[in-house]
């Protein structure tokens, strides 16, 4: 496989800095810290640090090495070891770099806990679905054929679904196995597409905005701390960010920066961007501590995300409920409405 598709997991690559931190800070030069990573390596890993060892003992730096491997150390990361190479501050770098690895860690932690528990109730349901499908709908099914009972729509379309699924399995999942498969493959055509489209979503756009500024204000504290220049970590921070008109901005931060003005002329007006953040880098870049407001945004923005999906939690839990419980109690009313009928012919027959 090409250095450029490889990719490891967050956990791997917080490993990867954290020993490289602890072992240049212990007095060992980065080729001596990777080549011993490499003897415990295994998997993708392994080739990784194979590739990196190779380039060092070719003579090369090490942000050459890790620049091979843009899913594995983004460009971000490499621009800050490359400045640390040039300034000779390495060891300090690393140890920015682990905690701000660990940060993005904990920081996708809480998205993904926050979207666990309404799929865990949509996989539920459509487990209970799969139940009534193919075990109670047709043994009631058979009592209604029986006694030739008049059924109403609902509990037609639930047997015919039940039969469907009963007595044409291959094909039915055959069809359901070629629609996901379109799906995915027009998702993957289209993937900006569908991403703008479910980031323009109210309340998800909000959310995904905070996302965006927590990882530019992160980014550009650590391009900042490593003495990066403004115009180049703007150019950096510019692909972090998921959303048009946050990257925008961004790009016109650098623009305004790049003609000699101030990184809040070019921020200030742009709706994508709060005042608040605005008013704290103005702050920031008179008093010479841009490095400090962002590291304040940082953890003001991950505060506000973390806020915002626990309200966003609180708000699906009962709407999901609500809606579960009602197309279970649609399925179950379709099944008890004709054994009311049943009764009721039985009661006026005697």
């Amino acid at each position: 496989m090409k250095a450029e598709k490889l990719s490891i997991s967050a956990n791997e690559r917080l490993s990867f800095f954290s020993n490289m931190s602890t072992m240049v800070n212990a007095g060992l030069t980065t080729a001596e810290a990777i080549s011993s990573l490499l003897q415990d390596a295994t998997g993708t890993m392994k080739i990784i640090l194979s590739g990196i060892a190779a380039d060092i003992n070719q003579g090369k730096q090490l942000h050459n090495a890790l620049g091979r491997y843009p899913r594995v150390f983004d460009t971000v990361t490499v621009a800050i070891i490359k400045a640390s190479e040039e300034s000779g501050t390495i060891d300090v770098v690393l140890k920015d770099i682990k905690s701000t690895v660990k940060k993005d860690i904990e920081f996708t932690d809480k998205i993904k806990s926050a979207i666990t528990y309404p799929i865990i109730i949509i996989v539920v349901f459509f487990g209970v679905l799969v139940l009534l499908l193919t075990f109670v709908i047709p043994k009631i099914a058979t009592v209604f054929l029986r006694l030739r009972v008049e059924l109403p729509l609902p509990t037609k379309i639930l047997i015919f679904l039940s039969d469907l699924i009963l007595h044409y399995t291959i094909p039915t999942f055959a069809v359901l196995g070629g629609v996901l498969f379109l799906m995915v493959l027009l998702y993957t055509k289209q993937k900006r597409f569908f991403v703008n489209t479910m980031l323009s979503l109210p309340y998800i756009s909000t959310i995904a905005r905070q996302i965006d500024l927590t990882k530019f204000s992160r980014s550009m504290y650590l391009l900042l701390t490593s003495s990066i220049p403004l115009y180049t970590a703007l150019e950096f921070t510019q692909h972090v960010a998921v959303k048009n008109d946050i990257r925008a901005a961004i790009n016109r931060a650098r623009d305004f920066v790049g003609t000699g003005k101030t990184i809040t002329d070019g921020l200030r007006g742009q709706k994508a961007i709060p005042a608040l953040m605005t008013k704290i880098i103005e702050v920031g870049e008179h008093s010479g501590t841009l490095d400090k407001s962002m590291e304040d945004l940082t953890e003001y923005f991950d505060y506000q995300v973390t806020t915002s999906l626990q309200y966003m939690v609180t708000l699906l839990e009962p709407v999901i409920l609500v809606v579960v419980g009602l197309v279970v109690g649609s399925m179950m009313m379709a099944i008890i409405a004709p054994i009311y009928s049943l009764i009721g012919q039985v009661g006026g027959s005697q």
